[in-house]
């Protein structure tokens, strides 16, 4: 039995036509660019995460980017982020002339909250805590931190469309939440995308003309900016795909509670866990091994695709060599980072795939013993 890492085609099979029929009624209506469809995603997704606004770019990556520059954040500022992320939530603070501060992680892959405040300084302007594998960081801390010293909070909520702290949706928290619909999220575009909520007005009208080439009329530029709009045919998909997520994150967890119930008797495995006041959404379902090559080299031979993700932390990356960290500097994440393997999690799983799964773990370990 072949359990293919990722498999969107079985995603979108169900759903083939209704999707073609909206790239259909957007070829007919020729507006590509800022259409209506946009604007009915944007209110979407706005209700989706409690916000006021959203405002769709196009991707992840400028969705952070844009939150930067909106909040003034630039040469001279710093930002707070974790060591245990994708290269994009410290490449935006580059991007904008400040500067990166790191911190390391928790054993739940997000932000150690307690080492935060011993990394502010009188330059740092923001945070920006990562929800990694769709588990919301703790918000409660880093917004008690934020609040005291005056900080900006953007919620990096790439891979968790949906997810929830105390019955709070991750987004609605900070100055800005950032969302990417890269293909392989949650709430995936076919093809790149991205989207920041906020309840602040100023912020949404700044958003607004910093996607546009800092237009605030087709002749009249207010700032100087770039070109980063979510595209008409990408909203499209978006708002069919927006009637199935709710069902698409039930069964994401379902299917996390699986591997949960099957795999927890191994004590060579850490697995991941929900506490009674979040609702993770399962981006990724990241098991922790110290046999982590071993084992992936056997689920290979059984058919199973599995990821490592961030095998180079961002402060051992080339490009982050400026920033002076060093091997050692956070041993939580270099730990975690050769421990992490990500098992399938994807909502059209069989419960027979999900089964071979536990089934060649299970083989795995009880041969080692």
């Amino acid at each position: 039995m072949n359990v293919p890492y990722v498999n969107l085609a079985a995603q979108h099979a169900p759903i083939k036509e209704e999707l073609l029929g909206a790239i259909s009624a957007v070829m007919d209506h020729g507006m590509f660019i800022l259409s209506d469809d946009v604007s009915e995603f944007e209110n979407q997704f706005a209700k989706l995460c409690d916000t006021k606004y959203a405002v769709g770019v196009n991707s992840g990556t400028d969705a952070l980017i844009l939150a930067l520059k909106a909040l003034g954040v630039g040469p001279g500022d710093e930002v707070i982020s974790v060591a245990n992320s994708f290269l994009a939530s410290t490449s935006c603070v580059e991007l904008v002339g400040a500067n990166t501060v790191l911190v390391d992680s928790q054993d739940d892959l997000n932000i150690d909250t307690s080492l935060i405040e011993t990394a502010i300084t009188p330059a740092t302007k923001a945070i920006i805590p990562v929800h990694l594998t769709g588990r919301p960081a703790d918000m409660d801390t880093i917004m008690d931190v934020a609040q005291r010293h005056n900080l900006h909070v953007i919620e990096d909520c790439a891979q968790a469309v949906g997810a929830k702290y105390k019955d709070q949706t991750v987004g609605s928290f900070g100055t800005a939440g950032c969302y990417s619909l890269h293909p392989l999220k949650n709430l995936n575009a076919c093809g790149d995308g991205g989207v920041i909520t906020t309840d602040d007005d100023d912020l949404y009208q700044q958003l607004l003309y910093l996607r546009n080439h800092g237009l605030k009329t087709r002749d009249e530029c207010v700032i100087w900016s770039m070109n980063s709009r979510l595209d008409s045919i990408q909203a499209a998909i978006l708002l069919v795909k927006m009637n199935y997520i709710d069902k698409w994150t039930e069964q994401r967890r379902s299917n996390a509670r699986y591997y949960q119930n099957h795999l927890a008797k191994f004590e060579e495995l850490d697995l991941p866990s929900d506490k009674s006041y979040e609702r993770a959404v399962y981006h990724t379902f990241v098991i922790q091994s110290d046999q982590r090559e071993a084992l992936k080299t056997h689920l290979d031979s059984k058919g199973i695709g599995t990821v490592v993700t961030y095998p180079i932390p961002i402060h051992l990356q080339p490009a982050a060599s400026k920033l002076s960290y060093k091997p050692g500097s956070f041993p939580v994440v270099e730990r975690q980072a050769n421990r992490m393997l990500n098992l399938p999690i994807y909502s059209e799983l069989k419960e027979s795939q999900l089964d071979h799964v536990v089934r060649s773990i299970q083989n795995f370990f009880e041969k080692a013993i």
